[in-house]
């Protein structure tokens, strides 16, 4: 193996997780190792991860679970999810407003009673 590529392997974040793996269990930081000596870089394994479940949670990767009930499903339930977000982020606003009139209010009045 390249040394120049044995060498991109282990940065601060390969290192991290080796230190890690040992600490919290001796096998876990071999395994570690390991990976890095012969399954490439822990930085591309975070990058990998990271891109694999923000895909995931956007849904563009497997939005098809294979079941069409529980598609129906999940479609229907996240999308009373985004209408509760929506309405609730519409409370707070109003609430927001309304202390805010409240607020504005009060110091009128006092500023008026001087």
């Amino acid at each position: 193996m390249n040394q120049a590529i044995r060498r991109k392997r282990w940065t601060p974040l390969a290192i991290f997780a080796v230190i890690v793996g040992f600490i919290l269990w001796w096998p876990l930081g071999l395994a570690a190792i390991g990976y890095i000596l012969w399954g490439g870089s822990v930085d591309q394994l975070v990058d990998d991860l990271t891109a694999k479940a923000s895909d995931a949670w956007r849904g563009t990767r497997a939005s098809r679970s294979g079941s069409p009930a529980f598609d129906a499903y999940r479609a229907e339930t996240l999308k009373r999810l985004e209408d509760e977000q929506a309405e609730f982020a519409d409370f707070v606003r109003r609430l927001r407003e309304a202390r805010d009139r409240e607020e504005f209010d009060r110091f009128m009045s006092e500023r008026g009673n001087r």
